[in-house]
């Protein structure tokens, strides 16, 4: 802009050719591209004569005669020069003092001579015991400095300060140790303080800190300096800062205890029994007056009643925004009191965050788990010397009252006699303490305390426990816990060197109650587990005409027993975790706290038992379908004769016209196509579950917190999962879509649109095709489809004629018994007839198929043939009764046998056909085990996300799952289809 003003006044002397070219260029510099680059420097940087500009953040030279000051971030004049200026900014003007007046005042503004020799600043320098006078008592400067004597004398006892500057008096226990400023022998001098050698004064201390995770121990440069002085001043002056300072060096040693070495906690402890005549600070018998409370005693069993003798004074809900008020008392490392402060903001969090996610530690009811990796540089930086906290819950009683309830502390690094009391799994054995501190970088220096630490001690995990009070209804709970453990980290490379550290909140109630009632219900479920396994392996060895009890007999006990108990551990788990839901979410005075992860184990273990088992059952029902015995038998008869050439012997002959195979390949293809049809749609179920658990975000119910909101704010805390609640809402969305499907399925699309189970009875009346179907030795199905028309391989002008006819109920009914329309039946065959039967099919299936067949010789091939056709007219003529010797009649079931789901009549001589008006047949199919189907699916979706904590991933891998399944049941039921009915794979699509 100066630029411009200037090319502007020039105008009048200038062409404008000459101002436009000028203008031209300013704005061509100004338009181009700019690199925003400056070199990096810091203060320590710049050299003796330089300073840092703080403005352009670089190193600036000084003026004449001057140098940097301490901070480096202005100037100083040098020795020999008095200051005529300063504004107060980095230029300041100096002036040589004149050879008679060589020393400058202690401001820097004066020159003036000086009694002796100078310092290096360029000060006057006085002998010890003499503070350096320059002016009058108005502030007249003097020509000369004084040196003038502090009086020490009894009536005074003054002595010069540290700067040398004034008198001030001598510190008290010079005077009361020996009544002058100086601590002659044999009074004893340590931590600029002086004691008698005679009376309680502990001479010999032990200054080492004992690094118990390092295995190794330290001179404490703090220790050895200033150990001594706060005991002493502690127990001899009552000193109030000096007991809360020696407090402070017993909690850096991790509040451990040694009765045989006199270190920090020994010797609070010694001071605590020397006190005993005191009286107590708020009549508790811990806490002794002009001592911190650091302890709660040694007596064995002590622990248990501090944390569970005695409720807090208030309760909590889940209105509104319950929080914990946490306030703490904090000291620095002197033993001086700081302030209260709240511990919202992250007091205790090492980790950084947003302050909402950082105070969400403290809503009432959230589970809180915060993780993260800091560097060492960064801790050292930012924890330069430890702060102390000792830690209260703040409540109002009854009469609205403020309150504070001390909140004890379990310090796992705690040695008592060397031993770690605190990680034993008994909390009789545990010794609880009070005060705790984050980072201690001071303990571990071993020279200097300007030095660097060589060892630091770190709170990597903190932990506050919150335990209900037993069969409250409102919200009462003991007394919080602090479990804090520290890591000792040996410094080498602070900058590249790191560590771990956590903070947490736990809610925590007796599961004894909830784990009782689980183990009644197992029982109980468990119990009727066992005799329903027993009539189904009762109701299967009548089915398989086998009253013998051999292996396996038991071998499928145990495979029914695997399922009902599959169910048994479903039905617990679910009903669990619904509890957990409805009665956690749902509460507004606290009444139960959901289990926490340890606790969790014995749910997940039963979600496994059931998977496992519920899979076991799924496999032995999928093997059972794809081993089926099936036939198909064709009622159509042969139209008439025709001609045909005799191979071989070059002439014709009259033969019978051969029925047409393609309405038995038809028939077999449509089989084959419904095997793997399901009351519900298996995508639209996973993407169902999947869109209503992560978009409208049912998932948010299962966080370990008190909302019941579907939404959740991105900048707010994200509590852990409970693997309870996380499984009671994937259970209930899930089956409450497969029961709605379900229902839709049967009460519209079966209704409306498209019924494949019925379709294939009316296709199998339609074709004249009957389909013999045997699942056990004695027991199957079987799907009437003989065509009341007498044959249905004709023309469409006929097929259309048929239909109209029966339409208009022009013709006989369908069913198998005259003038009814059953059509699908149960059969319990006899034995007889399952000879007769295993005779003719042993001939049909001794080779393994038509694609097969192809290679085989012509006589094999023509057995299979006269087999398939002696099946067809065997089991034709069984079914119109032919063979009186193996007969059969049809009967309705008892209600009693539909519940129980087996037979009460043995088919001795005759089979029995039963009325079967619920197409049970579809047993055989997936259609008729669609609850195993859902459980099964839903619990290896289950399965998925507990194990990876991944809605999508277990989606995914159900979907696959379900997929691999389904080709595998096609596949083998294929195979098994041609080979039991003497079909072509090749026509099954």
């Amino acid at each position: 802009m100066a630029t411009l003003g200037a090319a502007m006044e020039m105008g009048s002397v200038f062409p404008a050719s000459a101002v436009t070219a000028l203008l031209l260029s300013v704005l061509c510099r100004v338009s181009q591209p700019q690199a925003f680059s400056l070199p990096f420097r810091e203060p320590e940087t710049c050299g003796l004569h330089q300073y840092f500009d703080i403005s352009a953040l670089s190193c600036v030279p000084c003026g004449a005669h001057q140098r940097r000051d301490a901070r480096g971030t202005s100037c100083v004049c040098l020795p020999g020069f008095q200051m005529i200026a300063n504004n107060g900014g980095p230029a300041i003007i100096c002036k040589k003092c004149p050879e008679d007046m060589k020393g400058v005042t202690e401001d820097g503004w004066n020159c003036i001579s000086c009694p002796s020799d100078l310092t290096a600043e360029g000060k006057c320098r006085c002998p010890t015991g003499h503070i350096v006078v320059e002016r009058n008592v108005n502030g007249t400067l003097l020509s000369q400095a004084t040196c003038e004597r502090c009086d020490e004398n009894e009536n005074s006892f003054m002595k010069a300060d540290s700067l040398g500057t004034r008198c001030v008096r001598c510190e008290p226990t010079f005077i009361n140790t020996s009544r002058s400023c100086a601590c002659l022998e044999p009074n004893i001098l340590t931590g600029g303080l002086c004691f008698s050698s005679t009376g309680n004064f502990r001479q010999r201390v032990i200054s080492t800190a004992r690094y118990g995770e390092l295995g190794m121990s330290l001179n404490s440069e703090w220790f050895a300096k200033y150990l001594q002085a706060t005991a002493a001043a502690c127990s001899m002056y009552v000193n109030l800062t000096s007991c809360q300072a020696l407090g402070n060096m017993c909690v850096m040693n991790m509040n451990s205890y040694d009765s045989t070495t006199f270190d920090a906690c020994r010797l609070f402890q010694y001071i605590f029994e020397s006190s005993a005549a005191l009286s107590s600070v708020h009549s508790i018998p811990f806490w002794r007056q002009n001592l911190p409370w650091l302890f709660y005693g040694d007596q064995p069993g002590l622990a248990p009643q501090v944390l569970t003798a005695v409720p807090l004074p208030t309760n909590f809900s889940f209105k509104g925004q319950s929080q914990l008020k946490l306030v703490a008392a904090s000291y620095d490392i002197r033993g001086n009191f700081l302030k209260w402060q709240t511990l919202e903001g992250g007091v205790l969090q090492l980790c950084p965050d947003t302050e909402t996610r950082l105070n969400a530690a403290y809503s009432f009811g959230t589970t809180y788990q915060q993780n993260c990796e800091l560097s060492v540089s960064k801790i050292l930086s930012d924890f330069p010397s430890p702060i102390f906290y000792d830690i209260y819950l703040e409540y109002t009683d009854e009469e609205q009252h403020q309150n504070i309830w001390a909140i004890p502390v379990l310090n796992l690094n705690l040695q008592h006699n060397k031993m770690f009391v605190n990680q034993d799994s008994s909390s009789s054995k545990w010794l609880l303490t009070r005060r705790i501190f984050l980072v201690d970088a001071v303990s571990g220096r071993e020279n200097e305390l300007e030095s660097q630490p060589r060892v630091i001690r770190v709170a990597t995990q903190i932990s506050l426990s919150i335990h209900l009070v037993p069969n409250t209804k409102n919200g009462n709970i003991y007394t919080p816990l602090i479990t804090i453990a520290y890591s000792d980290i040996d410094i080498k490379n602070p900058i590249v060197q790191s560590v771990k550290v956590s903070f947490s909140v736990k809610y925590e109630m007796n599961q004894g109650d909830a784990s009782v009632q689980t183990d009644i219900a197992l029982g109980v479920l468990g119990g009727l587990a066992v005799l329903s396994s027993l009539l189904k392996t009762a109701g299967w060895k009548r089915r398989i005409g086998s009253p013998m009890i051999d292996l396996q007999t038991v071998m499928k006990f145990l495979v029914y027993y695997a399922g009902d108990l599959a169910n048994v551990f479903f039905i617990i788990t679910v009903g669990t975790g619904l509890y957990w839901l409805i009665f956690f979410k749902a509460q507004k005075s606290v009444s139960v706290f959901l289990p926490r992860p340890a606790q969790e184990e014995r749910f997940v273990t039963y979600v496994g038992c059931s998977f496992a088992l519920k899979a076991l059952q799924f496999l032995h029902k999928l093997i059972s379908q794809m081993t089926t015995d099936i036939f198909f038998i064709d009622w159509e008869r042969p139209k008439g004769k025709v001609l045909k050439a005799v191979e071989g012997e070059g002439g014709v002959r009259s033969a019978t016209v051969p029925v047409s195979i393609w309405r038995t390949y038809f028939v077999a293809n449509e089989w084959n196509e419904i095997q793997t049809v399901r009351k519900i749609n298996p995508l639209f179920q996973i993407l169902t579950v999947l869109f209503f658990l992560e978009v409208v975000g049912f998932k948010n119910l299962a966080v370990m917190d008190s909302s019941s909101s579907l939404s959740r704010n991105p900048s707010d805390y994200l509590p852990p999962y409970s693997r309870i609640l996380r499984y009671a809402v994937c259970t209930t969305i899930w089956l409450v879509i497969g029961f709605v499907q379900i229902v839709f399925f049967a009460a519209f699309y079966e209704r409306f649109i498209e019924d494949k189970i019925r379709q294939f009875v009316d296709l199998c009346s339609v074709s004249n095709i009957s389909v013999f179907l045997l699942s056990h030795r004695c027991f199957g199905y079987y799907i009437h489809g003989r065509s009341v028309h007498g044959h249905a391989d004709t023309n469409m002008e006929e097929m259309n004629m048929n239909l109209k006819r029966e339409a208009e109920n022009l013709c006989s009914q369908r069913g198998l018994v005259p003038n009814t329309d059953g059509q699908t039946f149960q059969i319990a065959i006899s034995s007889q007839m399952r000879q007769h039967y295993d005779r003719i099919h042993e001939t049909l299936t001794k080779r393994n198929g038509p694609a097969r067949l192809l290679s085989s010789s012509a006589s094999t091939f023509e057995q299979s043939i006269k087999a398939y056709h002696a099946m067809n007219k065997f089991l034709g003529s069984f079914i119109d009764h032919v063979h009186k010797e193996m007969d059969y009649f049809i009967k309705d079931k008892l209600l009693l046998e539909r519940i129980l789901g087996m037979e009460f009549m043995e088919p001795m001589e005759k089979s029995i056909f039963y009325n079967d008006e619920s197409y049970s047949f579809s047993n055989m199919l997936y259609y008729g085990n669609e609850t195993t189907l859902l459980i099964f699916d839903l619990l290896f979706f289950c399965i998925v996300d507990l194990a990876c904590q991944d809605l999508v991933l277990a989606a995914f891998l159900t979907y696959l799952q379900q997929e691999i399944f389904r080709f595998v049941r096609n596949t083998v039921g294929q195979k098994n289809l041609a080979t039991k009915t003497l079909v072509d794979q090749r026509f099954l699509i």
